[in-house]
């Protein structure tokens, strides 16, 4: 039997109990959490749903337990957020915007790395129309959370970089304030080029306030361990294919099955 990313996430969602966004928001939003990420094989993802059943609920809204979202990231012209990130900086930030296409909500966000590898997300609503653009209001907010964070001012120019869209459920712990997304049929473009991950994998991202969810136990026990990857460092390094990208090469190749740094979009 072939297993595809996008049909596992609706057979795996559809026999958890369901949670609405409300209670996520309450019990789970997480802006600041550990998280730990896993390329799963869309079989095994299957595996785990005897034990899943036991500690996790499904995010419904309007009957849907299946999300498409799109994320525009931007960068200076010479990506000087990517090469931080690429070099390990200390004080390290990403700057996105996150469509979500089936409510046709919008966000604005800023990330930090923190200590201990803590994730610290800020953000703010943005208008959906202007997602591939930040008008000033998104300007002076970047500024403000840099300033704040920090103590940095923005760069003077950004662009957009790249843009990935995917599909995601989310999972949330019933039983402490933890979260589990995944993520398939990710697809990286810029302009006219695009690449599409494995439709065969599944990217787990594990989030909480503490290191060892029960997810993580149970894709330990699969044999299942952590890798380094970004959505974001591995969209621009395929499609900036002159860049050096080292830490997430076994990512890349895992994901991406070998396929070629870019191709035309139709």
């Amino acid at each position: 039997m072939t297993f595809d990313g996008a049909s596992t996430l609706t057979r795996l969602t559809r026999t958890l109990p369901p949670i609405s966004l409300a209670q996520v928001l309450e019990r789970a939003e997480l802006q600041t959490r550990v998280d730990r990420k896993y390329l799963v094989p869309a079989a095994v993802c299957e595996a785990m749903l005897p034990r899943l059943g036991d500690e996790y609920a499904a995010l419904e809204i309007r009957g849907l337990r299946r999300f498409r979202y799109s994320s525009t990231y931007f960068d200076t012209p010479d990506l000087l957020t990517f090469r931080q990130h690429l070099q390990g900086r200390r004080r390290r930030y990403k700057i996105r915007t996150r469509a979500y296409l089936d409510s046709g909500e919008c966000t604005f966000e800023v990330k930090l790395a923190g200590a201990r590898d803590v994730t610290d997300k800020r953000r703010m609503p943005y208008d959906i129309a202007r997602r591939e653009e930040l008008d000033s209001t998104a300007r002076d907010f970047l500024e403000a959370v840099l300033l704040t964070a920090y103590r940095m001012n923005a760069p003077d120019v950004v662009v957009p970089a790249a843009t990935t869209a995917y599909l995601r459920s989310t999972l949330v712990q019933r039983s402490a304030p933890g979260r589990v997304t995944l993520d398939a049929a990710l697809t990286c473009t810029k302009e006219d080029a695009v690449v599409a991950a494995d439709p065969g994998m599944v990217l787990i991202e594990s989030k909480s306030e503490r290191a060892d969810a029960p997810v993580d136990r149970i894709l330990r026990d699969q044999g299942v361990r952590p890798v380094k990857i970004s959505k974001y460092c591995v969209a621009v390094a395929l499609l900036h294919p002159w860049m050096p990208a080292n830490p997430w090469h076994p990512a890349m190749r895992a994901f991406f099955d070998g396929r070629g740094p870019l191709y035309e979009a139709a």
